[in-house]
């Protein structure tokens, strides 16, 4: 099910993403103990792009070290930020 771009951007920060500016917003990972880590994903800046295709969520998911299903619960907040690092930093 598509997801609307500005709740999925809030919920990855929320999670321990930071935000960094360029063509697109890019959000790399990091840490509970501050380390940047290779997980890393993009949305795009394009102002007509208000929801995110269940396509780009799964290509998405996979940059993050997710299943797209894994990726959803991390969204939807039933993954804690600190199981996100127990399934893809260990």
């Amino acid at each position: 099910m598509p997801r609307a771009k500005r709740d999925v951007e809030r919920a990855l920060e929320a999670k321990g993403f930071i935000r960094k500016e360029g063509d697109h917003h890019f959000f790399v990972y990091r840490s509970l103990a501050g380390k940047k880590t290779r997980h890393f994903t993009k949305t795009s800046h394009t102002p007509k792009m208000h929801d995110i295709s269940d396509s780009l969520l799964a290509l998405m998911a996979k940059q993050c070290g997710l299943t797209k299903g894994e990726f959803e619960r991390l969204v939807d907040c039933p993954m804690s930020r600190a199981d996100y690092e127990l399934k893809v930093l260990q």
